[in-house]
């Protein structure tokens, strides 16, 4: 009969050593876990595949989760909503035109999404929770307001890179842009929506909210801004309209906007 091996029992300084291994090599997911995994295998005498394995998956969660995280702190979004607190009760939009929205395919497909009508009816939410969404199933998001968008335009003009500062900002594959004609539309900021529209066009997906109808944008910008605006927006886009009594205001009339003091 051959000789049987013994792998010698981890002593505290090998187990010191991997951790330095580890911290080395970046894997700091695995390394917080790494000395109870080994306690356990040589408890429990796992297979030495079976560490293996229950480390590396440690490590892709932990980094998995780490991504997400960083993804959704650039993405900028507002409040952190998703769609665990929407209510298809409450939505003027068919059931059936969410959950396509939700399956996220017009946004593989380079689509563009308008949202339009009265404030409160859910609009916003609507763009976060896609936007939220989004970044679960590993895409990029940027949200985007026409105040961001004017800022960034009058920051970049004094240097002449404009642009440069569009492309990056464009660089994801769904730029959200909330609140459209809520406020007055400044010459930069209706500059920097074009802008935006046009680097987009048939390479990355836009989401917008506004109270009115895209064809109402010449009221908020020069028309010749807004035809070219609206034209590229709208060519491969779909068009939800919301509409009814603001949801915000109906829950605060029946005392469902605040909580009781104690």
């Amino acid at each position: 009969m051959s000789a049987v091996t013994m792998t010698p029992a981890l002593t505290d300084p090998a187990v010191e050593h991997v951790i330095g291994l580890m911290r080395t090599t970046r894997m700091p997911h695995a390394r917080a876990v790494v000395a109870d995994v080994l306690a356990t295998a040589k408890a429990q005498r796992w297979d030495p595949t079976e560490v293996v394995r229950v480390l590396l998956e440690a490590e892709a969660t932990g980094r998995n989760r780490s991504m997400l995280a960083t993804r959704r702190k650039r993405a900028g979004f507002p409040t952190g909503k998703t769609f665990d607190v929407w209510d298809e009760a409450l939505s003027t939009l068919p059931a059936s035109t969410t959950s396509f929205l939700r399956t996220l395919e017009w946004v593989r497909r380079r689509e563009n999404l308008i949202a339009c009508g009265p404030s409160g009816t859910g609009k916003s939410l609507l763009l976060e929770a896609l936007g939220q969404q989004a970044i679960d199933q590993g895409m990029s998001v940027s949200w985007l307001s026409m105040e961001d968008l004017g800022a960034l335009v009058r920051r970049h003009r004094i240097d002449d890179s404009v642009n440069k500062a569009i492309t990056r900002a464009t660089n994801v594959d769904l730029i959200c842009i909330d609140d459209i004609g809520l406020l007055p539309v400044s010459a930069d900021a209706a500059e920097g929506f074009y802008r935006v529209v046009e680097a987009s066009y048939e390479k990355r997906s836009l989401a917008i909210s506004s109270n009115i109808h895209p064809s109402g944008f010449d009221e908020l910008m020069p028309k010749t801004i807004a035809t070219a605006t609206v034209d590229r927006l709208l060519h491969h886009a779909h068009l939800c309209q919301t509409s009814g009594e603001s949801v915000r205001l109906m829950q605060a009339q029946n005392g469902k906007g605040t909580r009781p003091m104690n």
